[in-house]
């Protein structure tokens, strides 16, 4: 009788054979956006090399996920993201076996329309249930089955607010018992909702701030942070960085230098006490460190970089053992690495191999770049100098390439519009 090493020692043999590949991480799977915690940075290991050699290999290309940008989110077997179909914006399950899709909920009456139509929000998944936002302006609980439990309007409930007219892009972040979603509006700019019921928990009014953005909810997702002891939701909004106390929904803190007036995309990256954001349309990036202020937090800049040396469009940030990795300029995608404590670049800007802004997702030492025309491309997560180690072109590309890549169960899954292709890594 084989012992329990022996078998998945000949499993693993068997799947290379086959050209499947190695058994998956535990823990692989990608409930959200930006992955297991929010800082898109997978923790499977042993999955990627190099390819400059031989690039993954297409497992499957699936299609029905509707019109949008919106991330996937993938836990066990299923995928999930949004879409526009004829009738509305909704959710739609794919098999990740085969890509072929298992249910579709439409929640809107009729397609939003703004600027660069459709979905924007990463389903958030938690045992059974998933949350979304739709771009125009409704928070809504499913089950994974497809089944609607309840929905609320931003609009109707809190005087919900864009900073402008590209439609809602948040995905929610659940917490414990609450959903937490940023409506934007003037009494309430976060809200924390029962994530069962949908019932008000709390809301958070924030007031002006120095800033150079505009009111409003901003286009990025909550994370939270620990920083001067204290848990909060830290979110880009319209006017800039705000840090709010998960415990009662109080305001703590704001700091607007990294806003801008146009659009407020990538979310803020949290190390320690320390928050670091960046937008583009002429702002920049910043570093800020938070400290007790008698029974509340504030935020104190530690430095500025100007639009010329550093901003960030909506590609998005990772941070890897102390240094930020990201693209630089808007509508760009310079490489660069930034030593995140003092600002200090180890290597960058370097040319973009490929058009407009760069999406990042970090895996197994290595960050993979998804570029606004569609390649992909492969580069070492090192300080010590700029290494790429490959890329390729997807089988399928149409409009802009920017849903950020999901790397979940030794696969690449990259969303495209309609389609969803799965890579082999």
């Amino acid at each position: 009788m084989k012992t329990r090493q022996q078998f998945e020692l000949g499993m693993v043999v068997a799947m290379a054979a086959f050209g499947i590949g190695s058994l998956p991480a535990a823990g692989a799977d990608w409930p959200q956006f930006r992955g297991p915690n929010l800082d898109g940075k997978s923790t499977e290991t042993g999955i990627i090399k190099s390819w400059e050699q031989q690039p993954p290999a297409l497992r499957w290309m699936g299609e029905g996920l509707g019109n949008g940008y919106a991330g996937l989110a993938v836990v066990g077997e299923r995928i999930y993201t949004c879409g526009d179909f004829k009738d509305g914006q909704g959710v739609v399950a794919v098999d990740a076996k085969d890509g072929k899709v298992v249910w579709t909920t439409v929640l809107t009456e009729g397609v939003p329309k703004h600027g660069y139509e459709g979905a924007r929000s990463t389903p958030t998944v938690v045992g059974d249930q998933l949350w979304v936002t739709t771009s125009d302006g409704m928070i809504a609980c499913l089950s994974t089955a497809g089944k609607v439990l309840w929905k609320k309007s931003f609009d109707k409930e809190w005087g919900g607010k864009m900073m402008s007219g590209w439609g809602f892009a948040e995905s929610v972040l659940v917490d414990g018992k609450a959903a937490i979603c940023t409506p934007g509006g003037p009494e309430a700019m976060m809200v924390a909702l029962d994530k069962d019921s949908g019932k008000e928990l709390w809301k958070c009014q924030v007031p002006e701030f120095a800033s150079n953005g505009k009111p409003g909810a901003g286009y990025s997702s909550v994370v939270i942070s620990m920083g001067a002891g204290v848990k909060q939701y830290v979110q880009m909004t319209g006017r800039g960085v705000i840090g709010v106390r998960a415990a009662d929904g109080k305001f703590l803190w704001g700091y607007g230098h990294t806003a801008n007036g146009v659009a407020n995309i990538s979310s803020p990256v949290i190390e320690g006490d320390y928050v670091f954001s960046s937008t583009a349309y002429g702002a920049g990036a910043g570093l800020v460190k938070l400290e007790k202020d008698g029974a509340g937090v504030k935020a104190t800049e530690v430095y500025f970089l100007k639009p010329d040396v550093l901003q960030n469009h909506h590609g998005g940030m990772v941070l890897v053992d102390g240094y930020i990795y990201c693209g630089h300029k808007q509508n760009g995608g310079d490489l660069v690495c930034l030593e995140l404590k003092t600002g200090k670049f180890m290597w960058g800007p370097i040319k973009a191999p490929g058009k407009g802004s760069a999406c990042v997702t970090y895996a197994d030492g290595h960050l993979i770049f998804r570029y606004q025309n569609g390649l992909v491309v492969l580069v070492e997560a090192t300080p010590k100098e700029f290494r790429v180690k490959g890329s390729f072109t997807p089988q399928f590309q149409e409009k802009e390439s920017w849903a950020y890549p999901v790397v979940a169960g030794g696969r690449l899954y990259l969303r495209e519009q309609d389609k969803v292709m799965c890579y082999q890594l």
